[in-house]
């Protein structure tokens, strides 16, 4: 996505979209919410300079402003580089094929194991045969 597309979007349509879609949702649900934070520290400082603006605590008002935006802006700084550490992250991680082929031997020593269970079971259920001869004419008369 380009950049004038996310610059565009409010901290509220950035964190409703980030909480809508949830391929981009942590990044943007991130962003929203400290872009949220960002407008309602400076609004807030905003509202309280135009209420003193005179007197003492105007000045330390301004210079509390002035660290918090710094501040926020280097939190906003780091959360707009969140999507491409989680790129080079995804990137960096080596997907085996031990995990692959532990699950197929597993899976090959199950059969194996279901095979002799079940050939044990179909011989221990048919009767052996008996030594005496049959008690009964085996062919029948016509």
């Amino acid at each position: 996505m380009s950049e004038k597309a996310e610059a565009s979007l409010t901290p509220r349509e950035r964190l409703t979209r980030g909480l809508t879609y949830s391929a981009v949702g942590p990044v943007d649900v991130t962003r929203g919410v400290v872009g949220l934070g960002v407008q309602s520290a400076n609004s807030t400082a905003t509202e309280l300079r135009r209420r003193y603006r005179e007197g003492r605590l105007a000045r330390e008002l301004a210079a509390a402003q002035e660290s918090i935006g710094q501040e926020l802006a280097a939190a906003q700084e780091v959360v707009a580089n969140l999507p491409q550490l989680l790129q080079e992250a995804r990137r960096n991680q080596r997907r085996s094929k031990k995990p692959w082929l532990i699950a197929g031997a597993a899976g090959v020593v199950v059969l194996a194991g279901g095979a002799v269970a079940f050939s044990v079971v179909r011989r221990s259920s048919r009767p052996e045969p008996s030594p005496l001869p049959p008690s009964v004419d085996v062919q029948p008369r016509p």
